[in-house]
């Protein structure tokens, strides 16, 4: 009953979503990342190392690492957000190789837009793959079996889920250095990291993200009115009790867009 109900809620328009956005995560990883050696981060950067040093290519280790992960973790996760990222982590597959043995694209030796650039490989590389991960997450899914770990372990071990994906990027970019003999390659895939992570953000709050502000006062009317005329918006007021002195106190709420911060 459960499976049902669960199955009713996977959305067809999401799974199209997702598929774009796995075939973006593929244009970005296949044609700026791989050609020059740089690394992704997460399942797909482990991906991306070791289809440098064994016969498979990339879109094998994507599928052989990932779904295990987001399969184990269906209990934890639910089953809609499984079959978007299975969905999704496919369509990254099937991208992948599209790019590398089947389109007309030479992509074995030098990224066919930026050449031998790192820096810019790095950044568009980090951007696009940024925009597909972000559209995963905004779709109810993710592209990296690492974000499943994280969730199923982070707390165990005593960290934050935001720590646990940072400790195994870090630790990857360090095994890419030894295993390529080169700390150049994993320098730059920290600015592709980076660049991603700053993507994400943007695709999954969007530009004008909110913060919210709380001010705790003894003199409510006067702030409440400054902020209204000041911002041209309105706010909450929660009555408070102060932890020392114990005397009637407010706490105003209020909502304002990243550009008003300052």
């Amino acid at each position: 009953m459960k499976i049902k109900n669960a199955l009713k809620e996977i959305k067809l328009k999401n799974l199209i979503l997702l598929t774009i956005a796995g075939f973006i995560n593929a244009f970005g990883i296949t044609v700026f990342l791989a050609p020059v050696k740089l690394y992704d981060s997460g399942i797909s950067g482990t991906s991306m190392l070791l289809s440098q040093i064994t016969p498979l290519s990339l879109s094998v280790f994507l599928l052989i690492l990932n779904i295990p992960l987001f399969i184990f973790g269906y209990k934890k996760q639910g089953l809609t957000f499984t079959v978007y990222s299975l969905c999704a982590v496919a369509m990254y597959s099937l991208g992948s190789y599209l790019i590398t043995d089947v389109l007309p694209i030479d992509v074995s030796l030098a990224s066919p837009f930026a050449g031998n650039d790192l820096l810019l490989c790095a950044l568009f590389g980090g951007i696009i793959s940024g925009v597909g991960s972000g559209l995963t997450i905004r779709f109810g899914g993710a592209i990296d079996g690492v974000e499943v770990m994280a969730v199923l372990f982070a707390k165990k071990i005593g960290i934050t889920v935001g720590t646990f994906v940072m400790i195994y990027n870090v630790i990857l970019y360090v095994f890419c250095g030894f295993a390529m003999d080169s700390w150049i390659l994993p320098l730059y895939s920290i600015v592709t990291y980076g660049a991603g992570l700053k993507t994400i953000d943007f695709i999954v709050e969007g530009i004008d993200r909110s913060k919210a502000a709380m001010i705790i006062t003894s003199k409510p009317d006067e702030i409440s009115k400054t902020l209204m005329e000041t911002f041209e918006s309105g706010l909450t007021k929660i009555p408070a009790k102060g932890g020392y002195s114990n005397g009637d106190m407010t706490v105003i709420y209020f909502i304002l867009d990243r550009f008003q911060i300052s």
